[in-house]
């Protein structure tokens, strides 16, 4: 069975070393000559580390990233805690792993290579022949035919129109070496709020290549519309802005130059037909939300094990097999559109009652058993049971 997947993300090279490692011949398309990372610093919930550990690369993520075992952020000025997961409230041995995204493609790109899967880099894809399993590229370039098409190519997908706007919230993030002293928790994602318009917030994201130091994600929200006022404001202006928030950053921000930030948007929709003739999406080309939840690469992983499951589980009858696939993932993926949905507003929009009712309500609720547990469960990724459709557990 031919296998073409357009993109070399995690969810691409995952799913690409699972069925390269079957004997499904598969090749792998990137819009980069050479395949390689985009972005900053994730988080490893234990769905997506419960995947790694099936394709036998736990160990190493685990080596390579930091383990957190807290969310934890306060409003500015007035110093009210109003965020606070600790994961031990589900599960004692229960924590996140912080790590780079060139760590984790490393160890995902070995893998799909290892396995036999081929890469083709270079390739603009601007379309798809679902029903001819062909992927369409620039200067009418055909490619194909493939018994399956696997669109990996993240919410901008060319495969999956968008139907959605961006959201109003992006964020500026930079890789940094962990700060020295104690001024920062490092098994801790540690967050500043001023209402819901501004957010910044630090998070350990482990080694991301041997003989290196520890590394930490930096990250400030930003309006998706601002962030050209941003650039011609000028760095200083921003960095007065960060160290009012959150005084102890002022070292970190000081030593940040505009080529160390990356701007990213995010955007919020489902894409209502994931499976189309030979054509099926996974990761963030079916599902996109903002970060608030961590979810984005867990995910990914998830839908790589659960089209590897339903391929196996129906050699010969790809429609089975593509039922199969989304009769595993798809009431999980409904539940965290939703939540994601509900629980982004209240720490990124422009409004003022969200927050004050945050500050106010929901932070000193969240304390009370059993909250403490449902939000542990809700950021480690265990809200509709995904790893028991998966059979992980």
């Amino acid at each position: 069975m031919k296998v073409a997947i357009a993109g070399a993300g995690v969810g691409g090279l995952a799913v690409g070393a699972l069925l390269a490692r079957e004997g499904y011949q598969v090749e792998i398309f990137d819009q980069f000559e050479t395949p390689a990372p985009v972005g900053s610093g994730l988080m490893l919930q234990e769905t997506g580390l419960t995947v790694l550990a099936a394709m036998g690369l736990r160990a190493q993520a685990e080596a390579r990233g930091s383990v957190i075992n807290r969310l934890f952020g306060r409003s500015v000025p007035s110093g009210r805690t109003v965020l606070d997961v600790r994961f031990k409230a589900l599960s004692a041995s229960l924590c996140a792993i912080g790590i780079q995204r060139s760590a984790l493609f490393t160890l995902l790109y070995e893998a799909a290579c290892t396995a036999g899967a081929a890469f083709t880099g270079g390739v603009d894809i601007t379309g798809v022949d679902a029903q001819g399993g062909a992927l369409l590229c620039r200067a009418g370039r055909r490619l194909g035919p493939f018994d399956l098409i696997v669109d990996g190519l993240g919410a901008n997908s060319p495969l999956s129109m968008d139907v959605s706007t961006a959201l109003p919230f992006g964020a500026l993030w930079a890789s940094v070496p962990w700060p020295q002293g104690e001024a920062f928790n490092d098994t801790a994602l540690e967050q500043r709020y001023r209402t819901a318009r501004q957010m910044t917030g630090i998070m350990p994201s482990g080694v991301p290549e041997a003989g290196t130091g520890p590394t930490a994600t930096y990250f400030w929200s930003l309006e998706g519309d601002a962030y050209g006022e941003w650039k011609t404001r000028g760095l200083s202006a921003w960095q007065a802005q960060a160290e009012m928030l959150w005084p102890e950053t002022a070292e970190l921000v000081s030593e940040l130059g505009m080529e160390d930030l990356t701007f990213a948007r995010y955007r919020h929709r489902t894409w209502p037909r994931p499976v189309e003739g030979k054509l099926v999406h996974i990761g963030d080309s079916w599902h996109a939300t903002s970060p608030q939840l961590g979810q984005g690469a867990n995910m990914a992983l998830l839908d790589a094990y659960g089209l590897y499951l339903g391929l196996r589980a129906h050699p010969g009858n790809l429609p089975a097999a593509l039922a199969d696939y989304l009769d595993r993932r798809s009431t999980h993926v409904r539940l965290y559109q939703v939540m994601s949905f509900l629980f982004t507003p209240v720490y990124q929009s422009r409004g003022s009652l969200l927050p004050a009712l945050r500050d106010w309500v929901a932070a000193p609720l969240s304390r009370v058993p059993p909250a403490p547990a449902v939000l542990a469960a809700l950021v480690s990724g265990s809200v509709g049971r995904p790893l028991h459709r998966l059979k992980l557990v």
